[in-house]
This record gives C-alpha cells, sequence and structure tokens, in this order.
C-alpha cells in the first residue's frame, strides 16, 4: 500500500517514495523542543502528528529511523528572524532559574544550579522525554536504549565547526567584519524553494523580519548566521573565528545529516516540524545542507503540522489558556485522551483543543479499551467469517494513506466497533477466524492511534480505586433495580465527589473520570 502526503517543499500530495533502493527503510528527522522550560500541549500537537506519521508507515511495512533533536544552545528568542534576534532561550532559562531561587519560587523537590545550563538543559530534557513518554512518543520510547536518536547540539559541536569549513571553502559562507560567519544565501539559487521566502522578497520586507542590527556586516539583508562569536555567552566553545556558539538553523543540518545521511550524500527522507518552523529554520536548513552536500535534496518530503488553539484563542500564559501535560494531568486528565484530542484533526488544520473534546476523547479511548477486554476474554470463540474489524483494517489504512485522513480511520474504527455487542457472551459461530482476528485488527489501529497502551498504564496504577467505582456502580444498579432512588442518587454524589462521572446507558452504566 502506498502513502500518499502532503510534500511542503512542493505544495502538492505525492506519493511517497523512499531513498531506499529496496524500499523498506525510512530515515526521519523532526525539529524537536528546546529545553529551557515546559513543553506545553502546543509542542505536543507538533510532535505527536509526526508520531502518526512514522507509525502510519511501520503499519504499512516500513522500517522508519526517527531521530528528533533536543535543542540545548543557539535557539534565539527572536526566532522568526533568520539571523536569529535577542537572547539565547537557555541563557533565558538561566536567567528564571536563578530569579526563581532567589525569590524562594524554585519547588522545593527541584535542585538547579541557575549557573550550569547543562543542568538547566538536563533537568528540561528529562522533563519533555518523561512527558512524552506518557504520551506515547515512541521516538522518546526508544531514546531509553538509544539516545542518539535524540541528540543534543552542544555534543554535536565539532561536526558542524566543519560543516561551517566546508561551507566557506565551498563559497557558500563568508565571515563578516564583526567576526560573525553568515551563509550567503545568493550563492544558492533555490533559497526560498520551500517557504516562498527568496532573497528578494526579504530584501524588500515581504518575506519576513530581517535583523537590522548586523546589515551592515552582509553581503545581502537575507544572509543567516551560522557561527557567532561571543566570549560572553554563557555557552561557548572555541572555532577559528572566534570563542561562540552556533546558530540555530546549523543544528539540526548537522545532526539530520550525521545520524541519517551519511550514506546518502546527506539527504533523507523526511522532515517535520510545526508551521513556524517552516520559515526561516527549515529554509535555512535546506540551504546549508545542500550546500554542503551538492545533492538535489535535503529532505526528500518535508511534513508541517498546524497550530494548536484553545478553546479557539491561541495560547497565551496572559489569557490562561496555556496548558502543560502536568497542568492537564493536574485537571484529571488521561494521557491516553490527551493524545487522541491532538492527533484527530487532520495535520494541516488547526486544531481546536476544548476541555468538552477532551472528555469525548476520554470516552472514545474508553469504548475501545472496553471492546479490547471484550474482545480478549472471548479470543477462542470462532466467528462464522472475517469480523468487522478485520474487514476494517484495510480501509483503515486507506484513510491514512490518504495523506493522514486520521478522522476518516478513526470513523472506519467506530463503524466497525459497533458492530460487535460487548454487553453478553458472542455465540460460536462455524468458520475457521475467531475473535482473536479481531484484536489484532484493532490492536493494528491502535498501533497508529497509540492510547489504549496508555490507557492500562495509566489504568493499572488506579487498579484499587477502579475496583471500589465499579463496586459503589453495582450497588447503585442493585439500588436502582430496587426502586431505592435516594440510595441511588447518594451513591452518584459519592462517585461525583471521588471526581467520576457516572452515565446510564442501553449498554449499562459506564463511568469516566472528569476533567477539572
Amino acid at each position: 500500500m502506498k502513502l500518499r502526503i502532503y510534500n511542503t517543499l512542493t505544495n502538492r500530495e505525492e506519493e511517497f517514495v523512499p531513498l531506499d533502493p529496496a524500499g523498506k527503510k525510512v530515515t526521519f528527522y523532526s525539529c524537536g523542543p528546546t529545553v529551557y522550560d515546559y513543553a506545553h500541549i502546543g509542542n505536543f500537537r507538533s510532535f505527536l502528528v509526526a508520531d502518526v506519521l512514522r507509525r502510519t508507515l511501520e503499519l504499512i511495512g516500513y522500517e522508519v529511523k526517527h531521530v528528533m533533536n533536543i535543542t540545548d544552545v543557539g535557539h534565539m528568542t527572536d526566532d522568526e528572524i533568520a539571523d536569529g534576534g535577542g537572547e539565547d532561550k537557555m541563557e533565558v532559562a538561566a536567567q528564571r532559574v536563578a530569579e526563581a531561587k532567589k525569590s524562594g519560587k524554585l519547588p522545593s523537590d527541584v535542585e538547579i544550579d541557575p549557573t550550569d545550563p547543562y543542568a538547566i538543559a538536563d533537568f528540561y530534557a528529562d522533563e519533555f522525554l518523561r512527558d512524552a513518554r506518557m504520551l506515547g512518543l515512541k521516538v522518546a520510547i526508544e531514546q531509553a536504549e538509544h539516545p542518539e536518536l535524540m541528540p543534543r547540539p552542544t555534543r554535536f559541536i565539532e561536526p558542524m565547526v566543519g560543516l561551517v569549513k566546508a561551507l566557506i571553502d565551498k563559497g557558500h559562507a563568508y565571515v563578516a567584519d564583526d567576526g560573525a560567519v553568515y551563509f550567503d544565501v545568493q550563492s544558492f539559487p533555490d533559497y526560498g524553494q520551500l517557504s516562498g521566502n527568496t532573497p528578494d522578497s526579504i530584501r524588500s520586507g515581504e518575506g519576513g523580519r530581517i535583523d537590522e542590527a548586523n546589515q551592515a556586516f552582509k553581503k545581502h539583508p537575507a544572509d543567516f548566521l551560522l557561527w557567532k562569536p561571543d566570549p560572553s555567552h554563557i555557552m561557548k566553545w572555541p572555532t577559528p573565528w572566534g570563542e561562540g556558539y552556533p546558530g540555530w538553523h546549523l543544528e539540526c543540518s548537522v545532526m539530520a545529516q550525521s545520524l541519517l545521511g551519511a550514506d546518502t550524500n546527506g539527504m533523507i527522507d523526511l522532515h517535520s516540524g510545526g508551521e513556524d518552523n517552516l520559515f526561516p529554520h527549515h529554509e535555512c536548513e535546506l540551504a546549508q545542507a545542500r550546500g554542503f552536500s551538492g545533492a538535489d535534496y535535503f529532505a526528500r518530503y518535508w511534513f508541517h503540522g498546524r497550530h494548536l488553539m484553545v478553546e479557539g484563542d491561541r495560547m497565551s500564559k496572559s489569557k490562561g489558556n496555556f496548558f502543560t501535560l502536568q497542568d492537564m494531568l493536574d485537571k484529571g486528565a488521561s494521557p491516553a485522551a490527551l493524545r487522541l484530542e491532538l492527533i484527530k484533526t487532520h495535520y494541516r488544520s488547526n486544531a481546536n483543543f476544548t476541555f468538552q473534546g477532551l472528555k469525548d476523547s476520554q470516552r472514545q479511548v474508553d469504548r475501545w479499551a472496553k471492546l479490547q477486554d471484550w474482545l480478549s476474554e472471548h479470543r477462542n470463540v470462532a466467528l462464522d467469517g472475517p469480523g468487522p474489524l478485520s474487514e476494517a483494517l484495510l480501509a483503515f489504512k486507506q484513510a491514512l494513506c490518504d495523506d493522514l485522513n486520521i478522522a476518516r480511520a478513526i470513523g472506519v474504527l467506530n463503524e466497525a466497533a459497533s458492530q460487535i455487542r460487548t454487553d453478553a457472551a458472542p455465540a460460536a459461530g462455524t468458520g475457521s477466524t475467531t475473535y482473536a482476528d479481531e484484536l489484532d485488527a484493532l490492536n493494528a489501529m491502535n498501533s497508529v492511534l497509540g492510547v489504549l497502551d496508555l490507557q492500562r498504564e495509566a489504568g493499572s496504577a488506579d487498579k484499587d480505586e477502579a475496583a471500589i467505582i465499579e463496586a459503589k456502580i453495582a450497588q447503585r444498579t442493585e439500588a436502582r433495580a430496587a426502586k431505592d432512588w435516594a440510595a441511588a442518587d447518594a451513591i452518584r454524589d459519592e462517585l461525583l465527589a471521588m471526581g467520576i462521572a457516572i452515565k446510564d446507558g442501553p449498554e449499562g452504566t459506564t463511568w469516566t473520570r472528569m476533567v477539572k
């Protein structure tokens, strides 16, 4: 089965064809977090839609090597400027930690030396990995045994310096009068092919902001920073151009080519990121990588997810709608429901996170988990022919292969699931298939959605509580059968006080944890 995916490089849907001559292996690079603070749910929207793409490729038979960076230097606060303006985000983190420590606002269980940027990066990297694993991000799960899959720029300084030297030698970069090294966009005719921000449009101010402070040192306003000499910088390394630090764009080019493109002249199959990475970050990455390798491509396919809104608004701390994973857990959300809520909108549409949507996602996950339990319990029961889930698996794959049409894929799953009665034991059929085949089909679909394992992990820690809840529901059912409405209402109130909402339906009473 062939995947069709929208390629930002060509602005059209294309059939995905990997570089691997055997057509089995895929190289995939994703722009990851800058670890100067906790990641928020908007960040995770971008990472999770890339995870869905990776899982889809695996479902249809590819072997994917997925690398996601963890940026720990050089990402500036004004990152919409190609040079990067403002302050290094790690320096901002150091200032914030120092202020929090001085004022006593640093949590008592957090020990970070504000003068050590590596310690700050380690702390937030660990927090990100914890959150990412809770949300089922496969590359983060694999990182526990294969740390090279989530590289950090501070560990790739030598190859970065080597790439800068090579770009200077090839005529794609120059050392300016201020000592900084810039990429010469006029030396690369294809600059702008990814974002549409050509050197001419940037010169006229149409294609994005430029760093006015450094214009006197540049050959062209669009030239962007490769290396910044700055002996006062909190993180710095010696180079032929002075002690300083790398440009943000340089880092990803080097890590992607080093870890994924070593055998393909620097080319990789896929590159993903949020739409805010498109310019200048990905445009500059592409120019550096191709300027270095001389290849026709850096990434053959570019994949960009749209922004996440919260209740119809852009996320903002001032609006009170800026949420980390821990914020959501504190409000009673489960990782499984949050993952589904973040991936269920098509990646090329702005997603609107709502608390009602989160509740709906939890109910959806609960239904699938109940179905999974029922299929497991009756796995040895024969069917009269192929079951609805087994028959739906092809349509599920086809939906995902249509530019990751996840809404249609979920609809296919739900339509098939609705044909299986889980309120009673099934009658045995006479065919050669069993409900084990249906369970396999459900698990195959979940291998992309990635929610049922998270539900099990969350549920395993709450088995005692779940048993109490189920017992109370059973007592309430008995009270209702005896028409003891006062007792039934009292039990409902007890459950509500525990943060448990119940719903009576034709299949019995179901319960969910309420989101606060």
